[in-house]
């Protein structure tokens, strides 16, 4: 079992519709979370690497990770985050509505860590984020951050 502790997450999505439904679907998990959102991204990399109003930001214990974002696309994101040694062992969820194969292939090449299509139900959405942060947060171990 693992420890009582408080995991952040960071969702890195530029539509604020879907923030709300991975807000609240995150809403309704066991676990004790802290929910930060980068709407682009280069936000989402100045909050990863702590950088102008984001130094005191936290290390996310996982990222929902949207591929079609402004100013830094997904794929150009991920990539930064799978070659950087302080940050490739965050687990990314790529969350996104490309069925593209060669999509896909491309982006665990890139090292995500799964690609999860967007449901279009509402239902089916909060299901599909409560089963993936119950298997990261719960069932798969991932690395404790330094206190």
């Amino acid at each position: 079992m693992k420890r009582d502790r408080l995991y952040d997450i960071l969702i890195m999505e530029d539509r604020p519709a879907d923030i709300r439904l991975i807000q609240e679907a995150l809403s309704e998990v066991k676990q004790k979370i802290r929910i930060s959102v980068a709407m682009d991204g280069e936000q989402g990399l100045n909050f990863l690497y702590k950088l102008g109003e984001h130094a005191d930001a936290p290390t996310p214990d996982l990222i929902f990770l949207d591929l079609n974002m402004p100013k830094k696309e997904g794929k150009e994101v991920l990539k930064e985050i799978k070659n950087n040694d302080d940050l490739k062992a965050i687990p990314v969820v790529v969350l996104t509505n490309s069925y593209h194969q060669s999509e896909i292939l491309e982006v665990y090449k890139l090292h995500a860590n799964s690609y999860v299509h967007k449901p279009l139900d509402y239902e089916d959405f909060h299901r599909a984020i409560n089963v993936i942060v119950n298997f990261w947060l719960s069932i798969a171990e991932i690395p404790m951050k330094p206190d």
